[in-house]
């Protein structure tokens, strides 16, 4: 079946329970209150809203990029870094928040050790990236689900779950088009290809997990989850 080869090198981290179209935003409600928190590359800020007053947010970035020109919120806690080494000391952080951000890290093997240095034991790192999607905003790389697992096992991380987000052919679209605004809400519904799998898995009768696979095959973008392990 189309997938089985992915499957066979991530299957402890594609989940069962459902095959939808998900955000990096879905990791936000299961982060406890109480908890401190990172949002690596948090650009303009906003995340801040969508974690509450419940936990302590951080937000991180480089000093000079096109969303932090575009940052004018102060009421909350800013730090600048060099892309790399985090201005924190170990174990800082219960939890590192990372939206479509390391397509754009020139060097992540280095940036993904020291995210696992900041993290607590048991700390999760969590968030989204890209896989199949066009140069965008100085993008550097992109990954795949398996490539992403081997960089954080390599970093001192366990990958524990893998979703697939918005699928390649509608960015493709939508960086063909120029980006225009309608292209924009298959980011908050299932995006077409993404729709025609799992029609497809329900035709062929097949579970979540193997519907997800094939999902990741083609997703321009996936969510992620790894756990630091106790030291």
């Amino acid at each position: 079946m189309i997938g089985d080869d992915l499957l066979e090198l991530v299957r402890d981290a594609v989940p069962a329970d459902h095959s939808r179209q998900v955000l990096a935003d879905d990791w936000i409600p299961a982060v406890p209150a109480g908890a401190r928190v990172m949002d690596l590359g948090c650009g303009t800020g906003d995340s801040v809203d969508q974690f509450g007053g419940s936990v302590e947010w951080v937000g991180v970035d480089l000093e000079r990029s096109p969303e932090v020109s575009r940052r004018v919120r102060r009421d909350a806690e800013f730090h600048t870094f060099d892309g790399e080494h985090l201005p924190f000391g170990d174990g800082s952080f219960d939890f590192v928040y990372c939206k479509q951000v390391l397509e754009h890290v020139r060097r992540p093997a280095v940036l993904l050790a020291d995210v696992a240095r900041v993290l607590r034991p048991g700390g999760s790192f969590a968030g989204s990236t890209s896989q199949l999607e066009a140069f965008h905003s100085l993008s550097t790389w992109n990954y795949t689900p398996y490539g992403l697992k081997l960089l954080l096992e390599d970093a001192g991380m366990a990958l524990e779950e893998l979703r697939p987000g918005i699928d390649s052919l509608t960015l493709i679209v939508h960086r063909g088009l120029g980006m225009p605004a309608f292209t924009r809400r298959y980011w908050g519904r299932e995006a077409p290809l993404n729709r025609a799998i799992s029609l497809f898995g329900r035709a062929r009768r097949l579970d979540a997990r193997r519907v997800n696979a094939i999902k990741l095959l083609f997703c321009g973008q996936f969510a992620f989850r790894a756990r630091v392990a106790a030291r």
